[in-house]
């Protein structure tokens, strides 16, 4: 079993009772992403016309509201007594954002189906089921020590696994439907899921021993950025017709 425990954060901002000016352009970076994500979401899940463009609002603004959860604890962690002070919020709000983007892919993948027309596919759908509720399952187990500072590698990469076949699931499912159909608003997706895993990952399975590569979070959101704004162009098109 895997003994090492990972860290939550790559640097904790507060030192000597001053701000350190990388806390400062991640409060900055996490304000910018939160309210794009949440505008974003809520102007196509209010305003669009298609169940497609609804669902894409809500996909973006579960992100921005899930990522909330962690991200603005965090931001008052840096500007007080720093994050080991307020690991409880933290643990919390990283549990929140663990399930949130579960239900995230979930709404993704039917964005694809929407937006590909696809209809069938049932043993695809069992199965992005049964590894959501498989992920989330294991995020409630109280081994994840999610109120702590630094939780145990081992149930970090455990419930990660099926959250990362999900992914891949759905960068093959986008993909092939767009190279079948020649449909290419979602063209970019599997690149996307990819980054964003791709940089997530490293996280999950280093930081706590290399506290720097923390800092692959900012280009994971970015990929997420690009994923709603794929989806704003959606938008975009509906509202000009």
């Amino acid at each position: 079993m895997l003994k090492n425990k990972t860290g939550m954060n790559h640097f904790d901002g507060f030192m000597g009772g001053t701000i350190m000016p990388q806390a400062i352009a991640e409060i900055v970076f996490d304000i910018l992403y939160l309210g794009f994500a949440l505008t974003a979401g809520l102007t196509m899940l209010l305003r669009g016309k298609t169940p497609l463009v609804k669902k894409t609002g809500l996909m973006a603004a579960l992100l921005g509201a899930g990522d909330a959860f962690h991200l603005l604890p965090r931001s008052y962690a840096l500007f007080t007594e720093g994050l080991q002070a307020n690991a409880a919020a933290l643990g919390i709000g990283k549990f929140v954002t663990s399930i949130t983007m579960t239900i995230f892919y979930l709404i993704l993948y039917a964005v694809w189906r929407d937006y590909f027309n696809v209809r069938g596919r049932k043993n695809v759908t069992v199965v992005l089921y049964s590894l959501a509720a498989l992920r989330i399952g294991l995020c409630l187990l109280p081994q994840n020590e999610w109120l702590t500072y630094r939780q145990p590698l081992f149930y970090g990469v455990l419930r990660n696994i099926p959250f990362a076949v999900m992914g891949i699931m759905i960068i093959i499912l986008f993909a092939q439907e767009t190279k079948k159909t020649g449909l290419m608003a979602f063209r970019f997706m599997p690149a996307a899921v990819a980054l964003s895993f791709g940089f997530y990952l490293p996280v999950v399975l280093f930081s706590g021993v290399f506290p720097v590569i923390g800092m692959l979070m900012i280009p994971k959101t970015l990929a997420y950025v690009w994923m709603i704004f794929m989806g704003v162009q959606i938008y975009r098109q509906e509202m000009t017709r």
